[in-house]
């Protein structure tokens, strides 16, 4: 089962990046990242958040993409980049249970 809300940090952990990295994608990209605040005022952000800051990175950090870049082609083609994000997640999982079985045998 999936959670509702995720903090900063296991959104970080999640994506490999640091703290700063995500808080700074998510300001600067405030049109598409739209998280909600606890009493505290800590971010907490929502699955499709967490989506849309994967994609993010996707294209700047594999595509080499300026964050200017980023945000034209998600404005743009949103769609194409969405289906290639959860193809690489998908290979990601599957080579992820491939390497268990391996050590099992």
């Amino acid at each position: 089962m999936a959670k509702l809300l995720y903090t900063m940090g296991e959104v970080a952990e999640r994506l490999g990046e640091s703290t700063s990295a995500v808080r700074y994608w998510s300001n600067y990209f405030e049109r598409f990242i739209k998280p909600s605040r606890n009493a505290k005022g800590n971010r907490l952000f929502h699955p499709e958040d967490v989506e849309t800051l994967e994609q993010v990175q996707f294209l700047v950090k594999k595509q080499g993409m300026t964050l200017d870049g980023a945000m034209a082609r998600l404005t743009e083609d949103r769609r194409s980049v969405e289906k290639r994000v959860k193809a690489l997640n998908s290979l990601k999982e599957i080579r992820a249970r491939l390497v268990e079985v391996r050590k099992s045998l």
